[in-house]
């Protein structure tokens, strides 16, 4: 285009476009454009608006283009004709309404809209950008790209020009040769981009994946085929993602199989994918599709003619045949069988065309051969499947073997040697029998994998497994006849037969019966004689008959043994096929088990017999194991049985002469350990037994009896005492059959042995067997049974004489041998020595009182001892032989002490001699292991004795001195060479280690008397007698140990203290210069602290002086485990001496403690540093924290000030001070918080006791006036007297800073924190506090008086120190500590105290200004005590009672100021203990007046908080009603009380009365019982206000307090009646009110709970009193609608009035003194209820039934006089008549009252006049109440009264007459004329 044209077309407006003028073709977004141009402007605009208003459902914003863009005036709009302000306005519209649509471009309505826009304004024309901003959010759509179709953006110069490609793209066709153009371009620029760029980026391959994906799905081939190319362009240059590849080739696989173009292409794509990428892992998938592919294999055929196409073969390779091999026949349909035949066909025609190279081939070998195991593994259950495979992959393998098979051999090659698993190498073999040439891998077949593979399936559980097993082995064994091992074949098949019972299983018969088979041919059996053995030997239980039925297994098995060549080979079972043959045909069936056993055990022993002697006995010990083999089957029980009665038949046969003996010993070891066995399961029944062994005469065991056996054990039943009985047998058989011996030697010496048994009895049996061989007199025995028979009654009574005998016997033999030895031993002959080896070892614990009988054995033996010459190098010494026969059970057998002693000095002089290390060693162990008496080893350390004793201390001082002056003649002195300190040493080391010593306390003096010449100075010259002295030591505390091993006292009986010599121990610790000598000394010291406490005591400063001076100077860990343990032992038995009866020493053990730490506090400069916080941690913890750690402080401080600061240098001091101050808080802080505080308390009680100054001391004036020395002062702490004015004051100043630094350490504090006894804690807080200020007013004090002294400066800041020291205290205390602390110190007894205390209080609320509630309600508590002082409560000085009040009126003052506004006292517990005291209230009107209306403010204005307080507050209103009563009910006080009452009923919750009212009530019910009125009157009209609901859901608790209230007639039983009527009417009129507010449905089963309560009990008879009179009140209210719930009554009434009628029973109805009042109560309440039931009965409640219950009953109280003619007269005319009266309306019928009125006319008969006026009486009401009805009783009446006109009685005929005057005037008709 020209320049000119260009500029044209920029030019050009958009009204001018020709498309506009051409109607043949028209842009449209949802219509092609000759569609479009089809359609009406009409349609467009439906189908706009409709789109709208679509949209406009969804978003109502769309409403104004309704107006605008889409009115019907739009229609008619032409945009090219309207002027510029109209189409701007347009443009604004359309934008705006596009950048609404935008959200809603992908729904149809929003197209619907842009389709009448591009019709109508032609916005692809006039507004493409606001067009294209609307769309471009969807560019990835294809509708975008519609849109994009629709514009002119073909010019270059166009701003959207660069989209153009979209619109081209999508509008070429697929074949069109201007895509194809595009295409090439897309590709080719691509490529070439990838090739020239340095490094792909992921940033690159990201954004060419979208395109890639596009153009493999894309149906256009060139697209495609520039995809391929990109691909491997792509994957050439870079390394991607396994993930990537996978979905690439799934991508390009599945084009290939949907769209079958550009195979070949595609599959050179995918190869060159594969070659350059990670082939692992890429699934199966693409494999899937691959196979799917037209033409697969031929066009990797053709494509491997010129190509390597190796990568895609190893990926499609192992895929085919994992395939093929996993792919299941059966379970296959036809679709999936087709497709594994692809496969099939696929591999084929790879193997067959396509080269395999790169190891191909061997990877398919392998491949296969791995998938072969693998699904041979899953399906080698099922020889079906496995059947299937084979042929399935047998043409495959063979293939592969032709094509390629050194890769097939090398692949099988390997795995043989690799193939371990029993299955796999299985497998394996069926593999290689798939290949033609397997034959060629028979030599080369490693033997030991078929071995394994074959019978590996013989110890299978499955029978069919191990039949196949078989099967194999037999083939095996005749291709591998040379190779294969006849021993694990035999023990193969064997261990079948072991494995399987057939008595469990018989199917396995069969395979049983092919193992005998196999096994049996000669071959195997026939040249190995143990294989054979082996065979028969387990083979032999089958072949016993244990089953007679021909069916069994076990009876197949037999006759198949039977019946095989196994019994022509073995001479054992020689002739056993005819012989069972012949008891079969011969037999019958019952009796053939005892017949064929018997016929085996005869063949046995008859071939035995006769078989080959030399083998014998060999074949006796395996049918003997045969016998012993445990098992519970029966085949192995019945076979013992068999084997052993062929055994005995053996040894009875006269034909064994050579081997008789061995054979008779073995068989007799046999039965006896059977019978051992029998014994040890006995079972716990004697079982009877048909057959006797005694008398039974059979040579072999009884038939019936093997019979009976086999059946029992075959119906599993317990043959114990069959089978006793069969071993008995064969017993006595066997001793039947033995034959005499060719020599009586084995026999003599038997018997020889059984004469040492223990048992005399069996001494005794073996003596007359003895004395029964006597008579042969050419034996060599013969002498020794003569002398024997002398010795009878010796052997008899002694087990050990025949040892003794022995040995004496031997003496002269080994006195001969022994003196060879010492003379001649090089002509010792070896036997020589052996002979002497065995005489020393007859010297045991038998023959050890020999000994003591016989010197020359103990001399001999004793020489033997010394005898340590080595004759033969194998051979020992006889001296350790010797040695070896003193045991401990010897040594005890040698009852001669003096003999014992005579040993042991042999042995310790051998000890003393010996060089030989082994003889040293013997001896050691020997001593070891004897149990020695003390005193033995006594004489042994015992020096000589000498030619005389020293009689006098000073005769032994005089030889002493002489000694000294000639030490030269020491040497010479023949009474010292004899004694060895060297032997005494080598004891004293055998004692070390020794336990077993008898009385080891007997040791003890000698030791002593050893440590004493020790110490001697002529030892100490002569030798080292340090090690002596350790020995000594050692044995000393082994000894305490042993005597004490707890370390508590030993009694004086066992050991006296005066022998025990301490004074000698402290020697020994000065005199020694060795530490392990000291350590040795102390820890012995330690140990008799425990044992003799007052000993030690008087020694102990020696002790602790010694240790403060040498040991704690030492730095060493045993040093410091040393000193540890002497403290620890030693101390305690200090304080053990102190609570002890020591009355010389518990006085000064205080003293005593304080000089031995006063020795470690003056040692502590020299001991090293790290050892001197333990060192007296430990001292102090000994001898107790709480009462010495402060004595250590004290003279810690007394060393400072005495001794540090005078070696100190003055600019060192203030660091030293330091260190030595750290140095103290580290051992305070070592114990626990008690012991800290008690240790600061004790110190400044210390301090107080300490005198001002030097010249105030008492003490230093008393020595002043006495002019004497002072004693010594090591027991006291700081001595005033021996130091100056000035270290008095250093040490308290010291004292008090001390004190002050270890309050504030933070190692203090935190064991404050985390100590858990607070109340502890509080109380040590308080006391120390107390203990500070009391030595605050000390110092005070001092201060005063010395303030014109040179001092006064000093006791200033001591008391600024003291006032730290308080505020470290007072730092300590948390608040909730600190109040409680404070209200301990006000009630001190100082007064000085209690003021500081307040003044600590004062400083403390004013300090703080936040405080929480707790700790407010405790400052609060404080009140009281602080009013008792401003109250001047306690004594005190005028001037100190002013100054405390002041201050107490102050923290009042402060209190109520910080605390008061929120804290008000409480009102209500004030008020109502005001409200208790009635005397005050009772005599001040104005103060009850004024109590019951604060009370009544209270509850009127906070009802709702009066809860906590109800109880009391009822509990005092209704006891305020009982006392307001007096001044009236109109008075100020019973007004407000009623108003009270109302406000606690009216105004509190149920939920809130109702408990209250409970616990009331059991408050007053047995103390007051006159305020239950005004109780139940609240709780009335509470209820009568409750709202319906609220009276539903308390109903029942409601219910429950009445069930309770109402038994107050009962528990008040002998109550005065009236007392108790008139609470009980209270109760009832409060149940009322309830009664009244229920519905029907609620009250009727209140009713009937009341009903059954009164009757629950028959000895609860007052209930029934209640329970009438409720009802009588419920009756009054409901009057008509009682009778609903009366019906239940009627009979219960009856009953009653018939029990309370005295003229019909004389019982009592009420258990109690008032029963007539009581029963009178029940009358009335029973007639007035009857009478208001009568009364009110409008519906008809008194049935006929009813009224003929009633009628008698009631009719009869007419003659019931109980209670006296005032009560009867009383209750008849109130209750009696009226309720006959009205029970006569309520009958309503003349037939019921006419018996009524009878009934009454008979009680005008009665005896009694009163009777007679009653009857009257109640027959004139009747006629009132019926009037003129009457007149139809009026005859019968007449008879009656003319009876009474006659009455003897004047008043019944006065009242008669009157009742016929009455009549007359009722029925209105005269009457006289009757009469």
């Amino acid at each position: 285009m020209t320049s000119l044209a260009e500029q044209l077309k920029r030019l050009a407006l958009p009204q001018n476009d020709p498309s506009l003028l051409d109607r043949s073709e028209v842009a449209s977004l949802l219509f092609t454009c000759k569609e479009a141009a089809t359609i009406d402007r009409d349609t467009f605009f439906a189908i706009g608006c409709t789109g709208l208003e679509e949209l406009m459902g969804i978003d109502p914003s769309f409403e104004e283009f309704q107006t605008s863009l889409f009115s019907s005036t739009s229609k008619a709009l032409e945009r090219s004709v309207q002027t510029k302000a109209v189409n701007q306005q347009l443009n604004k519209n359309i934008s705006l309404f596009l950048i609404h649509l935008s959200p809603y471009f992908m729904l149809k309505p929003a197209q619907k809209c842009l389709e009448w826009l591009i019709h109508r304004f032609h916005i692809h024309l006039y507004n493409q950008d606001s067009l294209i901003g609307c769309v471009l959010p969807y560019h990835e759509t294809n509708l975008f790209v519609r849109v994009i179709q629709l514009l002119d953006i073909k010019s270059p110069t166009h701003k959207w020009h660069w989209m153009d490609p979209i619109r081209v793209f999508s509008e070429c066709p697929g074949n069109s040769a201007q895509l194809r153009v595009l295409l090439v371009f897309y590709a080719s620029t691509i490529v070439s981009a990838l090739g020239a760029a340095a490094k792909i980026t992921d940033t690159m391959v990201s954004l060419l994946l979208p395109y890639v994906q596009k153009g493999l799905k894309s149906s256009v081939q060139d697209y495609r085929a520039a995809t391929y190319m990109i691909i491997c362009q792509m994957t050439v240059k870079v390394t991607v993602e396994t993930s990537l590849v996978h979905s690439l080739m799934v991508q390009i696989s599945k084009t290939l199989f949907k769209v079958p173009s550009l195979v070949r292409d595609g599959l050179a794509c995918l190869n060159l994918l594969l070659q350059t990428q990670s082939g692992d892992k890429l699934g199966k998938k693409p494999f899937n599709y691959l196979c799917k592919a037209p033409e697969l294999v031929t066009l990797l055929q053709s494509l491997s003619t010129g190509y390597d196409i190796s990568p895609l073969l190893q990926y499609l390779l192992p895929h085919l045949v994992h395939t093929i091999v996993k792919s299941d026949t059966e379970e296959q349909e036809e679709s999936e069988e087709t497709e594994n035949d692809i496969y099939i066909e696929h591999l084929q025609v790879i193997i067959e065309s396509i080269p395999l190279e790169k190891d191909l081939d061997s990877l398919l070998a392998s491949k296969f051969l791995e998938e072969f195991i693998s699904r041979g593994t899953e399906i080698e259950s099922n020889p079906t499947k496995m059947a299937a495979l084979n042929q399935k992959i047998l043409p495959l393998v063979r293939l592969l073997e032709r094509k390629y098979p050194k890769a097939l051999d090398s692949v099988l090659e390997k795995h043989l040697e690799d193939c371990t698993d029993e299955a796999a190498q299985n497998l394996f073999h069926q593999f290689i029998s798939l290949s033609l040439s397997c034959g060629k891998y028979k030599e080369g077949f490693d033997q030991a994998f078929i071995e394994e593979a074959i019978f590996g399936r013989l110890k299978d559980d499955n029978r069919d497994v191990v039949m196949s097993a078989l099967s194999s082995l037999e083939i095996m064994v005749q291709i591998f006849r040379e190779q294969v091992n006849p021993e694990v074949v035999v023990s193969s098949l064997l261990n079948i037969f072991q494995k399987d019972d057939l008595s469990k299983d018989g199917k396995w018969y069969k395979v049983l019966e092919r193992a005998v088979k196999i096994l049996v041919k000669e071959e195997i059996l026939k040249e190995k004689k143990e294989l054979l053995d082996a065979a028969v030997m387990q083979l032999l239980p089958f072949m016993i008959i244990t089953n007679a039925n021909s069916k069994s297994s076990d009876w197949k098995m037999a006759v198949c043994l039977s019946e095989s060549d196994l019994c022509s080979l073995h001479p054992l079972l020689k002739g056993w096929p005819e012989a069972l043959g012949e008891a079969i045909k011969s037999t019958k069936s019952a009796e053939l088990v005892g017949v064929a056993n018997e016929k085996i055990i005869l063949l046995l022993s008859g071939n035995l017999t006769s078989g080959d002697p030399s083998s014998l006995l060999q074949m006796v010990d395996d049918l003997i194991l045969v016998a012993e083999t445990e098992s519970d089957s029966v085949r192995q029980k019945v076979t013992t049985l068999i084997i052993g009665s062929a055994l005995v038949q053996c040894c009875c046969n006269t034909e064994m002469k050579e081997n008789y003996f061995p054979v008779a010993l073995r068989v007799f070891c046999f039965l006896d350990k059977k019978i051992q066995n029998l014994r040890t399961c006995e079972p716990a029944e004697e079982t009877p037994l048909n057959w006797s062994v005694e008398t039974a005469e059979e040579i072999l065991v009884p038939k019936d009896l093997l019979s009976a056996y086999i059946e029992k054990l075959n119906s599993d039943e317990t043959a114990h005492a069959e089978e006793s009985a069969m071993v008995l047998f064969l017993l006595k058989n066997f001793i039947n059959g033995l034959k005499a011996p060719l020599s009586f030697s084995e026999v003599v010496i038997s018997l020889l042995i059984n004469l040492g048994s223990p048992v005399s009895e069996v001494r005794r049996a073996a003596l007359n067997c003895l004395h029964s061989l006597r008579g042969v007199k050419e034996s060599l025995f013969h002498p020794v049974l003569q002398h024997l028979e002398q010795k009878t009654e010796e052997i008899v009574s002694d087990p050990t004489y025949i040892a003794q005998m022995v040995l004496s016997h031997l003496l002269p033999a080994l006195d001969r041998l022994l003196e060879k030895v010492f003379n001649k031993p090089e002509a010792m002959l070896k036997d020589e020595v052996i002979l002497l080896h065995l005489i020393l070892g007859k010297f045991n614990e038998y023959s050890a009182t020999l000994l003591c009988k016989n010197q020359q054995s103990l001399d001999l033996f004793i020489k033997s001892l010394h005898a340590s010459k080595k004759i033969y190098e194998e051979i020992p010494p006889f001296q350790i032989t010797a040695l070896g026969q003193i045991t401990k059970p010897f040594f005890a057998a040698v009852s001669d002490g003096m003999v014992q002693q005579k040993l042991l000095k042999v042995l310790f002089d051998l000890l003393l001699n010996c060089k030989n290390p082994l003889c040293a060693q013997t001896i050691s162990s020997v001593f070891k292991g004897i149990t020695v008496c003390a005193e033995q080893i006594v004489r042994e350390l015992e020096p000589p004795e000498k030619s005389k004793s020293l009689a006098t201390v000073q005769q032994t001082r005089r030889q002493k001195m002489q000694q000294q002056r000639k030490p030269q003649d020491a040497e010479l002195a023949p009474e010292a060479r004899p004694f060895s300190w060297q032997r005494v040493m080598l004891i004293l080391e055998l004692l070390q280690h020794k336990k077993k010593l008898r009385r080891p306390q007997a040791l003890v003096p000698a030791l002593f008397n050893l440590l004493s010449r020790c110490l001697e100075p002529m030892a100490s010259e002569e030798e080292n007698m340090e090690y002596t002295k350790q020995l000594i030591l050692s044995c000393l505390l082994n000894i305490c140990q042993k005597l004490s091993p707890d370390g508590s006292k030993v009694p004086a009986d066992i050991l006296d203290k005066e022998k025990f010599n301490v004074e000698l121990i402290v020697q020994c610790i000065r005199i020694s210069k060795m530490p392990q000598t000291h350590h040795h000394a102390l820890l012995l010291l330690g140990a008799v602290a425990g044992m003799f406490p007052d000993k030690v005591l008087h020694n102990i400063m020696p002790i602790f002086t010694f240790m403060g001076a040498n040991v704690l100077r030492l730095d060493d860990t045993y040093t410091f485990q040393v000193i540890n343990k002497t403290v620890q032992m030693v101390i305690p038995a200090l304080i053990q001496a102190e609570d002890s009866d020591l009355s010389e020493s518990s006085g000064s053990v205080e003293e005593v403690v304080i000089k031995i730490i006063r020795v470690f506090v003056d040692a502590l400069p020299h001991v090293p540093e790290h050892r001197r916080l333990p060192i007296l941690s430990q001292l102090i913890t000994t001898v107790g924290g709480d009462k010495f750690l402060w004595v250590l402080l004290v003279l810690l401080f007394e060393q400072y000030v005495t001794k540090t600061v005078t070696a100190t240098s003055s600019t060192e001091k203030d660091a030293v001070l330091e260190a030595d101050t750290e140095f103290w808080i580290s051992i305070c802080c070592e114990f626990n918080v008690r012991s800290q505080f008690q240790s600061v308390m004790k110190i400044i009680q210390y301090l107080t006791e300490l005198p001002e100054n030097k010249e105030d001391d008492p003490e230093t004036k008393k020595l002043r006036t006495c002019k004497t020395k002072p004693k010594n002062q090591d027991g006291q702490l700081f001595n005033v007297e021996s130091h100056s004015d000035k270290q008095l004051r250093h040490f308290k100043f010291l004292s008090v800073s001390f004190m002050s630094q270890l309050l504030s350490s933070q190692s203090f504090v935190k064991k404050i924190v985390e100590y858990e006894e607070t109340e502890e804690l509080q109380d040590l807080e308080q006391r120390l506090l107390e203990e500070v200020l009391h030595y605050i007013n000390t110092v005070a004090s001092s201060v005063e008086g010395n303030v014109d002294k040179p001092t006064a400066k000093f006791w200033r800041v001591l008391l600024s120190k003291c006032y730290d020291m308080l505020d470290k205290v007072n730092a300590l205390l948390p608040t909730e500590t600190f109040i409680p602390v404070i209200g301990g110190l006000m009630v001190n007894q100082l007064p000085s105290v209690r003021r500081k205390a307040m003044d600590l209080l004062n400083n403390k609320v004013q300090q703080r200004t936040k405080w929480q509630k707790s700790q407010i309600l405790q400052l609060l508590e404080l009140v009281p005590e602080l009013i008792a002082i401003v109250k001047c409560r306690r004594k005190e000085e005028e001037e100190e009672q002013a100054i405390n009040r002041q201050t107490a009126l102050f923290s009042l003052k402060l209190l109520c100021k910080g605390f008061g506004t929120e804290n008000p006292a409480p009102l209500m517990p004030a008020l109502l203990k005001t409200l208790k005291s009635k005397k005050e209230l009772v005599s001040n009107e104005i103060y009850l007046l004024s109590a019951v209306t604060a009370l009544l403010k209270v509850a009127e204005t906070l009802p709702h908080f009066l809860s906590p307080y109800l109880l009391e507050c009822l509990l005092q209103v209704v006891r305020l009603e009982k006392i307001v009563a007096e001044f009236g009910p109109t008075s100020q006080i019973s007004v407000r009380v009623a108003a009270l009452k109302t406000i606690l009923a009216t105004r509190l919750a149920p939920r809130i009365l109702l408990p209250a009212v409970t616990k009331c009530y059991s408050e007053v019910l047995h103390t007051r019982k006159n305020c239950l009125g005004p109780l139940m009157n609240i709780l009335k009209e509470h209820i009568s206000g409750m709202e319906k609901e609220h009276l539903i859901s308390h109903q029942p608790e409601l219910t429950a307090f009445f069930m309770k209230v109402l038994d107050f007639r009962t528990e008040h039983a002998e109550d005065d009646l009236e007392e108790v009527g008139k609470i009980e009417a209270h109760i009832i009129d409060c149940l009322i009110s309830m009664v009244m507010k229920l519905s029907e449905a609620s009250f009727r089963p209140l009713f009937f709970k009341l009903f059954d309560w009164s009757k629950t009990e028959t000895t609860l008879r007052d209930r029934l009193l209640t329970f009438h009179r409720i009802a009588d009140c419920i009756a009054d209210k409901l009057k008509g609608l009682f009778t609903l719930f009366a019906g239940h009554l009627v009979k219960p009434f009856a009953e009653t009035l018939n029990q309370v009628n005295i003229s019909k029973t004389d019982e009592a109805f009420f258990d109690s003194d008032n029963n007539t009042e009581k029963s009178c109560l029940l009358l009335q309440f029973t007639m007035d209820c009857l009478h208001k039931l009568f009364l009110f009965d409008t519906q008809k409640f008194l049935s006929k039934e009813r009224a003929e219950t009633l009628m008698q009953p009631l009719v009869d109280q007419l003659e019931n006089v109980l209670g006296g003619d005032e009560k009867f007269q009383e209750r008849v005319t109130a209750h009696l008549i009226p309720c006959i009266a009205q029970f006569s309306v309520a009958m309503a019928d003349d037939s019921l009252w006419k018996p009524l009125n009878y009934q009454i006319l008979l009680k005008t008969r009665h005896s009694s006049p009163k009777v007679r006026f009653a009857a009257l009486l109640a027959l004139i009401e009747v006629a009132q109440k019926l009037k003129e009805n009457y007149l139809v009783l009026l005859p019968e009446s007449i008879p009656f009264l003319a009876e009474l006109m006659e009455d003897e009685c004047e008043e019944v005929e006065q009242q008669c007459q009157k009742t016929i005057q009455q009549l007359e005037v009722i029925l209105g008709e005269p009457l006289q004329s009757y009469f």
